[in-house]
């Protein structure tokens, strides 16, 4: 396949197009390097398969030749990277998503929306199942990620059902691993570059709020499960309804819910570091749980994580001692 990949030199997108690539497909990246680096593509551009476009796609995209996916990453997906690109952030969930299903209906391609557990705000349900509506605040400061996302999500579902367009929808929680930026503000990379560095750990709120850790390369993998998962190859005794199903929203994430301070004490202990935690006052509209259900992921794709947390932080760890 030949796959386009927005926002391919982020976080996820540089770990999504070196998958593709390992699989024999071919990869065109774009990115306007707002949040993402070309650091992250550097190694990839070595391989002739891969190409990388300097693209805005809130501007109509225009590709040659011919795609047979395209895969929707493009957006500041950190709460510092949003905050402080609110518009952009607005600009890239609405107009970007626009754009990225013009392209997939104008080439025949199928289509992948990299949605979000933000989709379900600070949630008064545990664990979250892609059924629930979320409990969303439309005009807090987390409203222009989240409701960008919603948005998009219902962007490709309309798309979908005017158009008859193949469209695959991931909400994503938290990830983490290699390549991630040090200074993107999430809650890994913060407490193990705090940790390398000695500075004490900032921890938001009293820490017992939750989280549900998914190292990458296992989020990488259901997300490439579902964009690559044909409905002809569905053969269970409900494979009406899971053909049914590839249209809906798949959550991908970790079922194992921590609280923030053992994510932080656990990072203490790994890193040998004799930094101290401090905490700071809890921002607006911050979740106090976050935790998939996972039952759909493992129905349609036979997927499950397998990276165990101490495994993933350890090699986050060495990454960034590195």
């Amino acid at each position: 396949m030949r796959v386009v990949v927005t926002g391919g030199a982020g976080f996820l997108g540089r770990h999504l197009s070196a998958k593709l690539l390992a699989l024999g497909h071919e990869v065109v990246c774009l990115d306007n390097l707002l949040t993402g680096r070309h650091l992250n593509i550097e190694e990839l551009e070595k391989n002739r398969a891969f190409q990388f476009l300097s693209r805005d796609v809130t501007q109509p995209i225009h590709i040659e030749g011919r795609v047979d996916a395209v895969t929707h990453l493009a957006s500041p997906a950190s709460p510092p990277d949003y905050l402080q690109f609110p518009i952009q952030t607005l600009k890239v969930g609405a107009m970007g998503t626009h754009n990225a299903l013009g392209l997939a209906r104008a080439k025949g391609a199928r289509f992948l929306l990299a949605s979000t557990s933000e989709v379900y705000g600070d949630p008064l349900v545990n664990p979250q199942p892609e059924s629930y509506w979320g409990n969303v605040n439309p005009i807090g400061p987390r409203s222009v990620y989240d409701e960008a996302k919603r948005f998009a999500e219902a962007l490709a579902m309309a798309y979908h059902r005017q158009h008859s367009l193949d469209v695959r929808v991931v909400r994503i929680f938290n990830t983490y691993g290699p390549w991630m930026r040090a200074n993107d503000g999430r809650v890994v990379s913060n407490f193990i570059t705090q940790a390398l560095a000695g500075n004490n750990l900032t921890i938001y709120g009293n820490g017992n709020q939750t989280r549900s850790f998914c190292y990458v390369s296992d989020t990488i993998e259901g997300i490439t499960r579902l964009l690559l998962l044909e409905p002809g190859s569905i053969t269970d005794s409900a494979a009406a309804d899971a053909a049914a199903e590839i249209h809906q929203p798949v959550n991908v994430g970790s079922s194992k819910e921590m609280k923030v301070i053992e994510i932080a004490k656990l990072v203490l202990e790994m890193t040998g570091s004799s930094s101290q935690i401090e905490f700071h006052p809890l921002p607006t509209d911050d979740p106090k749980v976050r935790r998939p259900d996972i039952s759909r992921a493992r129905r349609l794709l036979g997927w499950e994580p397998r990276v165990d947390l101490r495994e993933g932080l350890s090699m986050t760890i060495e990454y960034f001692r590195a």
